[in-house]
């Protein structure tokens, strides 16, 4: 027997892997399965190479449990190690078999995993005690048996061992026990084993057979050793794709599209990413792409990998030029992860065009669950930008879909306004803003539906890009100023006139937000009464819903615009019966006001030129007086308008027909709306 110390730099390298050196103790088994396919794969190179003759037998390998002895086995009949590899590989941390391996046969198809050394002792993460029984596929080596309880300190002794291979034995620490549950073991197995080139086997098939299952005398192989991503494009059917991404994601609907991607230079990567179905309730997910090394399950968090807006995808990326740190957990910093997101975008990008030229109609169909990955890709990556620019659509508020050039050339005439600027108006509910949209159309006007997610962030984007142009919800403004293309109408009532009817309208206004008053000289035809919110404003609050870091705007109250139509008929009949029941106690204030005015005025004029110590006191006395007799005056003017606006039902029923429009009218206040119209009748 031998004894000796392993080959570290530390006095006891255990707690190091256990604590610090891997960041999830379940890998363990990958790790293992990887070494026992690595040797496999060796095998398989050196007979390929004419290296090994005959037979190589069964190279399934074999995961097995024994909760009596508290032990786990992984047993593989691959190259197997004689005792001076066993010190060189395992007793010597720093060396690893693998890229030994490698460098030899570089060339050769048969891919080796991973690094033995290191890897191995991931399983004393879970154990208190490993051993190894090993032959060698060397003519005349013999068998040998390594142990090791968790110190430097190891034992190395000859072995009975008929079979080439290595024979892994864990004795699971009391903390580790569940390692030894089937569905444990099955659970990591097809979490990081499921794809492995090599079969695997762990435990039996089993079958329902009167009323009870039976166990069959047949291995129960868990991995698919030819998966899809490894095949030719050639050679698969849609069918295929869609069997394989059930299989990945059971119980989720149908992707709307696959790309398979297959590339060897100037790096190696394969892979199938599908575009999921996503709700309209934002139910994003990510980490839903699983990255691998050969086969070999990594991890499903990607980012740096894969372009962000592209990990709203599902399905697998397989590249062995993605560096990786011991536990193959964590991505490192690597120039060709660079190339390789550069290169999964311009694939994604190429392949979508080519559905959109292939079948356009089918790509408008999906269009609606294809918006949210194409605008987040189009905000987030200049170079996706740029290609999707062909195939990215508008939808109008009719259905019909539009590319970018389409629509522009659709309502350029129409919709430029006075200062040569195109206009694209847009709705974000088509039921809610519906009197806007008709209105709009009523002049001639096309309106998008911008009702996706990232529409508020994705317009803004539109706008830096696009040459002299404005984005405009057509709720923001009445339809005349939408797109102004002549200066505005006279008005039918004069500026006092409109003056006095603020607090006539003011009187009826809900106090749950903040409202402004505006007169507009609109045609006669058009709504008396118009309800609307800046464009700014409202999309900045859409943003800050989104995050962003424009919280600020969406803790800010809800503003509107009520915008009153000077010309319309109910306004000026508003406005004489205004002057019918207030004009005599109006023309009474005003009588006060204008002596007292005409005296502010005489004394500005006298103390216009003089600076404030300047003036005498006896002047300033006087201004405050006559400010406080005006505030007065203008104070019970006001409250006269306002009382009589309170109790004139047609004032109430042109605010409630406003609010109305905008979907702002709910509960008792609609009720009363319906009740108050029924009376006016």
């Amino acid at each position: 027997m031998q004894k000796g110390r392993i080959g570290v730099t530390t006095d006891n390298i255990f707690p190091i892997i256990k604590k610090f050196l891997y960041s999830d103790h379940e890998i363990f088994l990958r790790e293992l399965i990887s070494n026992a396919v690595d040797a496999t794969q060796k095998l398989k190179t050196l007979s390929n190479l004419g290296e090994l003759k005959g037979d190589l037998g069964d190279l399934t390998i074999r995961v097995k449990a024994d909760r009596k002895k508290k032990t786990l086995t992984v047993t593989d009949q691959g190259i197997g190690m004689t005792d001076k590899e066993i010190d060189k590989y395992i007793n010597e941390i720093a060396f690893s078999s693998a890229n030994e391996f490698l460098e030899k046969y570089k060339n050769q198809e048969n891919a080796i995993i991973g690094h033995f050394g290191l890897g191995f002792y991931s399983s004393f993460m879970v154990s208190e005690k490993v051993e190894i029984f090993t032959k060698s596929y060397k003519k005349g080596a013999k068998a040998v048996k390594w142990e090791c309880d968790g110190t430097p300190e190891y034992h190395l002794e000859e072995a009975d061992k008929e079979i080439r291979g290595t024979e892994v034995v864990l004795h699971l620490d009391k903390d580790s026990k569940d390692f030894l549950e089937d569905h444990k073991i099955e659970e990591l197995l097809k979490k990081y084993c499921r794809f492995l080139p090599v079969p695997i086997a762990f435990g039996k098939e089993k079958e329902w057979k009167d009323g009870k299952e039976t166990e069959l005398d047949k291995d129960k192989i868990i991995n698919e050793t030819n998966p899809l991503w490894t095949r030719k494009p050639a050679d698969l059917k849609d069918e295929d794709y869609k069997k394989f991404y059930s299989d990945l994601y059971p119980f989720v609907d149908e992707p709307l599209f696959n790309i398979h991607l297959n590339v060897d230079y100037p790096f190696k990567l394969t892979g199938i990413l599908y575009f999921p179905k996503i709700r309209s309730n934002f139910e994003i997910q990510k980490n839903k792409i699983q990255l691998y090394c050969n086969q070999v399950y990594v991890t499903d968090s990607v980012e740096g990998i894969v372009p962000e807006f592209l990990t709203l995808l599902h399905g697998v990326i397989d590249s062995p030029d993605i560096p990786l740190n011991v536990s193959r957990s964590f991505l490192q910093s690597d120039s060709n992860v660079k190339k390789i997101s550069s290169h999964i975008t311009k694939k994604v990008a190429d392949r979508m065009h080519e559905i959109f030229k292939n079948d356009r109609a089918q790509f408008e169909k999906k269009w609606d669950d294809l918006r949210l990955f194409i605008e987040y890709g189009m905000i987030t990556e200049e170079k996706f930008y740029e290609k999707a620019a062909n195939f990215a659509l508008f939808k109008n508020t009719d259905g019909k879909y539009f590319t970018f050039d389409e629509y522009e050339k659709l309502i350029k005439d129409n919709q430029t306004d006075k200062d040569k600027t195109l206009i694209y108006l847009y709705a974000t509910d088509k039921d809610k803003q519906y009197g806007y949209i008709e209105s709009a159309r009523n002049k001639g006007y096309d309106v998008l539906l911008f009702d996706g997610q990232l529409d508020a962030h994705f317009i803004n984007h539109l706008e830096q890009k696009f040459k002299s142009c404005r984005f405009t919800r057509v709720d923001s403004e009445v339809v005349d100023n939408l797109i102004r293309k002549e200066d505005r109408k006279d008005s039918k009532l004069s500026k006092q006139q409109q003056d006095d009817l603020v607090p006539v309208f003011n009187g009826q206004l809900p106090k749950n937000a903040n409202f402004s008053i505006t007169f507009e000289s609109l045609n006669e035809q058009d709504i008396p009464v118009q309800i609307t919110q800046s464009e700014f404003m409202r999309r900045m609050k859409d943003m800050a819903q989104l995050g962003g870091g424009l919280g600020f705007y969406g803790d800010m109250p809800d503003s509107y615009s009520v915008v009153i139509n000077s010309n319309h008929e109910l306004i000026l009949r508003v406005a004489e019966e205004k002057d019918k029941k207030t004009g005599n106690a109006i023309q009474k204030i005003d009588d006060k006001i204008k002596p007292i005015k005409a005296n502010k005025e005489e004394l500005d004029n006298a103390n216009r030129d003089k600076k404030d110590e300047e003036i005498s006191q006896a002047d300033k006395d006087r201004i405050k007086d006559l400010d406080d007799k005006m505030k007065d005056l203008n104070n019970k003017r006001e409250k006269i308008l306002s009382d009589f606006g309170s109790k004139y039902k047609l004032v109430k029923q042109l605010i409630d027909i406003g609010l109305l429009s905008n979907n702002m009218l709910k509960g008792e206040d609609l009720n009363k709306f319906v009740k108050r119209s029924i009376e006016l009748l």
